[in-house]
């Protein structure tokens, strides 16, 4: 259980239930974490219900979009995250060992654009002050500005997670380390695998 107590679908007001339940079911598994965000409606309406509608409309490619949330959660060692998404990765054609390698200099499988996008969402993450503007233009090689803009977002918004959920210690719900190794994956390639036995997330 979470530094905070579960607010339980029922609890929502009637208008949010279906982003509740959506977000935790067909989004991805991530029940816990709405049960937490749930303590604040406006939250849960306009970040649960932007991330669905951004689903919706898919203008990022959901390889590139996966290689900057794994890259920005390994940076900032989010083992629910990085659970997560991991799989989401393999998904996308790369092999597990490439995923718990995304933060090395040269990622086996990786092309000149799926290593730009991992340099631009570390960069990001690590000092978006010293922002190369031509690691910006090259993104506009390959992206248009509105794929950019998202791309910046998501990167954004999962370092924001990232501290969210390590900060209310959310845990990893049900099935989710099982989808991991499924994909190939080893609990070795979480950042903080021990935290799995002590019950974190």
């Amino acid at each position: 259980m979470a530094r905070v107590r579960d607010i339980e679908i029922h609890e929502v007001p009637a208008d949010l239930q279906p982003v509740y339940r959506r977000y935790a079911e067909s989004y991805g598994p991530f029940l816990n974490q709405v049960k937490v965000f749930a303590h604040r409606a406006p939250a849960l309406r306009h970040v649960m219900g932007m991330l669905l509608e951004l689903a919706d409309e898919a203008v990022l490619p959901k390889r590139y979009l996966e290689i900057a949330l794994v890259a920005v959660s390994r940076a900032n060692e989010c083992t629910y995250c990085v659970a997560h998404h991991a799989p989401r990765l393999v998904e996308q054609g790369l092999d597990p060992a490439s995923v718990a390698a995304i933060l090395a200099p040269e990622v086996p499988g990786f092309d000149e654009v799926d290593t730009l996008v991992r340099d631009y969402a570390v960069a990001v993450t690590g000092d978006a002050r010293r922002m190369p503007a031509a690691m910006v233009e090259r993104l506009k090689a390959h992206f248009t500005e509105e794929q950019v803009v998202e791309l910046t977002l998501r990167t954004t918004l999962c370092g924001f997670f990232n501290r969210f959920n390590e900060a209310l210690g959310i845990e990893m719900e049900d099935g989710v380390v099982e989808d991991l190794l499924a994909a190939g994956m080893r609990l070795d390639d979480l950042p903080h695998p021990e935290a799995l036995a002590a019950g974190g997330g």
